[in-house]
Order: structure tokens, then sequence, then C-alpha cells
């Protein structure tokens, strides 16, 4: 038996036993470092938010919890609000703000629409979320959302959307034709007139 403890020892040579606590292993995954095309991202977003970006993060007044939202700017025909709070132009494009944080929701809406508009997109989708209090944290960003869709001169219109698509958890906004689209619709009326 003595012999056998003395070649157990010499095979085992300077094999340690576990530390108590540390006797399991480690399945997270490793923590790496951010790669070249992720720092470019980072790069790329912290730019695009720097100087044009012109969404005030100020003081915003709150949103009833419950009231549906509605804007349309001057000359719209409210025949269009109508239609649009109705569900009545499919969205082109969603942009989802659910839990992020304020200072993010700003900068991905102003990306959203500046992009959509460049893409001629016409109705969009801005999912916020929507509190049971006044005070709640979707409802201190479905007022944000609000305020930041009239500073764009982009946007035309922008309502509620109806209980099937969303409800008061989401927003229908539309946006104005870029000059392009307007062109291509007075070349195709003088058409019709010969």
């Amino acid at each position: 038996m003595q012999q056998d403890d003395l070649s157990f020892r010499q095979l085992m040579g300077d094999v340690r036993p576990l530390v108590r606590g540390r006797d399991k292993a480690d399945v997270r995954p490793a923590r790496r470092a951010p790669s070249d095309a992720q720092l470019a991202r980072r790069e790329s977003a912290a730019n695009a938010t720097g100087d044009d970006n012109f969404l005030s993060d100020d003081f915003v007044e709150l949103v009833g919890a419950h009231d549906p939202v509605e804007y349309r700017h001057d000359g719209i025909q409210i025949g269009v609000l109508d239609r649009l709070r109705q569900g009545g132009y499919p969205a082109e494009a969603r942009l989802h703000l659910l839990k992020r944080p304020l200072a993010e929701c700003r900068r991905e809406l102003f990306q959203f629409i500046r992009e959509a508009h460049h893409a001629e997109l016409r109705s969009l989708m801005v999912i916020h979320g929507r509190g049971r209090e006044i005070d709640s944290p979707p409802n201190v960003l479905r007022s944000y959302v609000v305020k930041w869709l009239q500073q764009f001169d982009e946007v035309q219109a922008f309502a509620s959307a109806p209980a099937s698509h969303g409800g008061l958890g989401a927003t229908y906004v539309m946006l104005r034709k870029s000059e392009r689209a307007r062109a291509n619709n007075r070349e195709r009326q003088q058409k019709r007139r010969g």
C-alpha cells in the first residue's frame, strides 16, 4: 500500500488541489477589446451627433400617459392626418426605442429621420412605448419624441398609431417629399396634360 501511495504521488507531480470557491470552470465568454470595425462605428456615431444634431434635450412638457399625440405642419390637409392616425399609410421603416437611454434615443431618432428622408421614404413608425404614469420613463421618452419630431423640417405630420398597430406606444410619422420626388411628380403631371 505504501508503494501505491508513492507511485501515485510521483504520477501527480506538481498538481495542486483546487482552492475552495474556485473549483468550477469559468464558462463566461472572455471580454475582448472592441474590434477595429466596432471602434470605427462608435467614432462615426459620435461624430454624427456632434454638431449637426439640433434636437433639444432640454425641458419637455410631459404628454398625458393616456393622451394620443398628433401634429400636422402648416399646409398639410386634415385628411392626411386622419389617414395617418388610422394607419392608412403603411410604415416603410420602423425605429424601436424601447428601454434605451434618452441620449441614445435622441441620436437614433435624428439619424433615422435623416436617413429615411434621404432614402425618399414617406411613412415611418417610431416605437417608444407608453407608461401608465405621466412621469414613467416610457412616457418621458414619448414626450421627447413628440418634441423632437416637431423640430424636423422633414416631418409633415405625426400621430399615435391605432391600437392594432401599437396604440399610444407607437407613433406614425409622415415625411415630406424630397426635391427629386417633387420634380418627378411635376414631370408626370406635365406629361398627363400633354
